[in-house]
């Protein structure tokens, strides 16, 4: 009797998880708003890195929050065109390409494909990066 009464007061247990894909594009930059003499207002290149971050329940059917090839098939054309090679200062919306405008300019294009979406990480070097949540 006991057991059947506490496993009806049990509380629910969560599904609620975070998922993490990671992207990666090779760019050049400069930015045209610093000091004189500043060294970000030459023309450098960065191996940048991207993490992507959603929160939510899982769904009970499919058993994940959004399927990683889904996350990629939206990310891959804003790389492929955008991003990947190319001139960040010639991208419209990147004339200033820092990171923090790296992870807004994501987000603005990502969200309304990912409702999920609840953090950006921008690494533009192995130890500088930048966090953006909406």
């Amino acid at each position: 009797m006991q057991q059947e009464f506490d496993s009806l007061h049990k509380p629910a247990e969560s599904r609620v998880v975070e998922i993490v894909k990671q992207f990666r594009f090779e760019a050049a930059h400069f930015l045209p708003r610093v000091p004189e003499g500043h060294k970000c207002g030459r023309m450098h290149g960065h191996s940048f890195r991207f993490e992507i971050k959603l929160n939510g329940e899982v769904n009970p059917q499919t058993g994940w929050l959004m399927d990683f090839g889904d996350i990629t098939s939206v990310v891959k054309p804003l790389l492929e065109k955008y991003l990947d090679h190319n001139l960040l200062n010639e991208v419209p919306g990147l004339e200033n390409p820092t990171s923090e405008e790296v992870a807004i300019w994501l987000w603005k294009r990502l969200k309304p494909s990912m409702p999920f979406l609840t953090e950006i990480i921008v690494h533009e070097t192995c130890n500088a990066r930048c966090i953006y949540k909406g």
